[in-house]
């Protein structure tokens, strides 16, 4: 019997093992998350965007995610996503920013951040340099307007307390913008400060009614983490208050104005996915978040004693009834 030709042999094993040979596994995008524990709707946010772009967790999406509720934590949470060698880093805040380039100067971080330009994050909003880029929700900016709201809804204020935390990146520019826009409004400015949790009971204290006429609470993490208790604080208080996140409804304010946290999530994914695409963070421009949202619970403005005005009812995104 003939062997067949050596040419024919070769043509069938290859072919053959075309068929029998599998198909190498697709490598799965995998991703840190360094967040403090309040921004649980602003990852949400995050996961809805990814998967909108067609990233599934468990199928071609790993996330290593680290709760962080302290500097510390924050630190020790970017070194570990540094050493397990994830692909990206999205971090929540301007802590967990600061922390995750402080670890790495290779691995991309999309970050969310309130002033990244002022805090030193970043170079510029068009090219902010070195391995970070995201979101800036303009925290400073907002200062002059919310005060412009509570002076809306409560005419007759001449004092407000600002809740702030003076070891924040943002609290130097937050408190600047606050004073400024309160000396052109004719209202004066308490600074009441708390740094961590052990800080924030005793700083409630002073919302007390008679020594203020109404409250501004910054963005920071530190208040948001402890939202039932400030809110409750206020309503004993009695006293006007605003907000910067929609979240804090879940505690029962009289109003917030701000950008979604929810909605920076979703905006950080885009960002993720043209860097796994093969742009430079440090050249894509940071983005500033544009919708702002008014929200206004008018049971807590009966229960304040506070008759909104119906031109601010007419401009709220929002009326919680």
């Amino acid at each position: 019997m003939k062997r067949p030709p050596l040419v024919l042999v070769a043509l069938v094993m290859g072919v053959f093992s075309l068929f029998t040979r599998a198909d190498p596994a697709p490598t799965a995008l995998r991703i840190g998350t360094l967040t403090p524990p309040a921004f649980i709707s602003a990852e949400q946010g995050l996961q809805e965007g990814l998967s909108d772009l067609g990233y599934k967790e468990g199928s071609n999406l790993i996330i290593e995610r680290r709760p962080a509720g302290s500097s510390d934590a924050l630190q020790s949470g970017a070194a570990d996503l540094v050493r397990t060698r994830v692909d990206l880093i999205v971090a929540f805040g301007t802590p967990a920013a600061r922390a995750a380039l402080s670890a790495t100067s290779t691995i991309p971080v999309v970050f969310l951040s309130g002033d990244p330009v002022g805090t030193g994050l970043a170079a510029s909003l068009a090219r902010p340099g070195a391995n970070g880029t995201g979101i800036s929700s303009l925290s400073t900016e907002l200062m002059p307007k919310r005060l412009e709201l509570l002076q809306q809804i409560a005419p007759r204020i001449r004092s407000v307390i600002l809740l702030g935390n003076p070891s924040s990146p943002l609290h130097a520019g937050v408190l600047k913008e606050a004073q400024e826009a309160a000396h052109k409004l004719h209202i004066q400015v308490i600074a009441v400060n708390a740094r961590n949790a052990e800080e924030l009971d005793p700083a409630l204290t002073s919302l007390q009614h008679g020594t203020t006429d109404a409250v501004l609470v910054t963005s920071d993490v530190l208040f948001l983490a402890n939202k039932a208790k400030v809110a409750s604080a206020v309503a004993k208080a009695k006293l006007p208050a605003i907000f910067p996140w929609r979240d804090y409804h879940d505690a029962g304010v009289l109003m917030s104005y701000g950008v979604s946290a929810k909605e920076m999530g979703h905006q950080a994914a885009a960002y993720v996915d043209r860097i796994v695409r093969g742009a430079k963070p440090g050249e894509l421009p940071i983005e500033q978040m544009s919708k702002y949202e008014l929200i206004i619970n008018l049971r807590v403005a009966r229960e304040v004693g506070i008759k909104v005005p119906q031109e601010l009812l007419l401009r709220a995104d929002e009326v919680l009834r």
